[in-house]
């Protein structure tokens, strides 16, 4: 058996064996899903997964190879999708990657990123905590779902993702809870944007055994260092003592009175309780130049015996891979191009794009790469990488044929290119204008 295709069976195979056991990803145990209809619960996970950008109706036609007493109606779908609860998406994501374990950096490390991403939804202004009024961005409102994923950037594989309503989105909240959950062991360091420093996030990951590299604004680090101004290049180690009183007589350690920092109460710390008033934390800050007159600071605490300055530079430079895989998630694979209305339903199509994205990375990186010229090294064209494997999912395509076809689009890897980013609004493609 091919690679590709141990891939496939144990995707499959993860399907069918949740198709046995059913209770824990339907919304009632015992009763959806126990009558024979065309859509039975494993090939309503399996069309989920093999779903591209088309509406509904057509995309039905081409599961079921057009087939006019095979192909059940749009109704149908949706009357078997209410029944699923997002659970059973999401246990899919996390059995795949688990099923084929990730290299680490060094043999012992993971490199996992955070970051934050919008999806625009349909217009619906009634919906408060989804849609934002008329602005510079949209002159009739829209509404967005707010995703936070979690990304290992040397396996270029999704690994946890939570949704919020894009006005009440919560950056700080979702990573701390996707690293409580974190269950892929080794040794994680967890990447962020300056968006992500906080002393609740660092805590979090300090009390899982785990690591951070996390990039923080100017002003946040003055504070902790308690200094007015930073210098140019900087490495070293500062002690703070988090607290929730002002009060000099209630601190527990009054000679240590500089490394004292007041957390108000609307902040969140979640490890500060009566019986502990007190919280000691240790972190390594890290200063470089970027460019000229530009500097970038990285809050850590990864030992410096095994991570100098110029690795911690370089590990947050990867970090730009999760940017990348946006655009491979909404465009190329079609996420952008939802089957629903419902923040719900759609929650549950981000989750299988993921999948689906996963599937072809897992493929993908054991594909062997041949070089074409002596001047660049080479790697594979993702885009059609993924185009490929979702061709191989759903049955278009043989095993035999997807090596092959993926070698043959690669391309140069050109280091130090850089391009101005583009960001721009774009409204949500209407259900019954798609043709894929």
């Amino acid at each position: 058996m091919s690679f590709p295709q141990k891939v496939k069976s144990t995707l499959w195979a993860i399907v069918d064996n949740m198709a046995g056991n059913t209770a824990h990803f339907v919304k009632n145990p015992g009763k959806d899903f126990t009558r024979e209809r065309k859509l039975g619960f494993a090939q309503l996970i399996r069309f989920f997964l093999c779903m591209e950008s088309g509406c509904l109706n057509h995309e039905l036609l081409k599961y079921f190879y057009f087939l006019p007493e095979e192909v059940p109606t749009a109704s149908a779908f949706i009357q078997q999708r209410a029944k699923l609860l997002p659970e059973a998406f999401r246990y899919i994501l996390n059995q795949l990657n688990l099923r084929f374990p990730a290299k680490g950096l060094m043999g012992r490390y993971s490199l996992i990123a955070a970051d934050g991403c919008e999806f625009n939804i349909a217009r619906n202004p009634e919906d408060a905590s989804t849609f934002h009024p008329t602005s510079g961005r949209s002159e009739k409102g829209f509404n967005s779902l707010h995703t936070v994923s979690l990304y290992d950037l040397l396996s270029r594989r999704y690994l946890d993702v939570v949704f919020q309503p894009g006005r009440l989105k919560n950056e700080f909240s979702a990573l701390c809870q996707m690293v409580d959950r974190y269950l892929y062991g080794g040794c994680p360091v967890f990447v962020a944007d300056r968006g992500f420093a906080s002393y609740n996030v660092f805590a979090h990951i300090i009390e899982k055994g785990s690591f951070f590299a996390i990039r923080a604004k100017d002003i946040n680090v003055k504070r902790l260092l308690a200094a007015d101004s930073l210098p140019g290049r900087m490495d070293q180690w500062a002690d703070v003592i988090l607290t929730r009183s002002n009060a000099r007589k209630k601190r527990l350690h009054p000679e240590l009175g500089s490394l004292y920092r007041f957390i108000c109460k609307d902040v969140p710390f979640d490890f500060i309780t009566d019986s502990h008033p007190e919280y000691h934390m240790r972190l390594r800050v890290v200063r470089f130049q970027i460019a000229d007159g530009v500097f970038e600071n990285i809050i850590t605490n990864l030992p410096p015996d095994e991570f100098s300055l110029e690795q911690i530079k370089y590990i947050y430079h990867l970090r730009w891979g999760q940017e990348t895989s946006f655009r491979d998630l909404k465009h190329t694979i079609g996420t952008a191009n939802f089957h629903s209305k419902s923040p719900q339903y759609i929650e549950f199509e981000i989750l299988c794009r993921m999948t689906l994205y996963n599937f072809s990375t897992i493929i993908t990186m054991g594909v062997p790469i041949e070089k074409k010229t002596e001047k660049w090294e080479y790697q594979v064209n993702l885009s059609m990488a993924i185009k490929i494997c979702f061709a191989f999912l759903s049955d278009q395509m043989g095993p035999g044929n997807v090596n092959d076809l993926i070698n043959h689009y690669i391309l140069p890897i050109r280091p130090d290119r850089t391009y101005a980013r583009k960001l721009r609004f774009q409204v949500p493609a209407s259900f019954a204008y798609r043709f894929v």
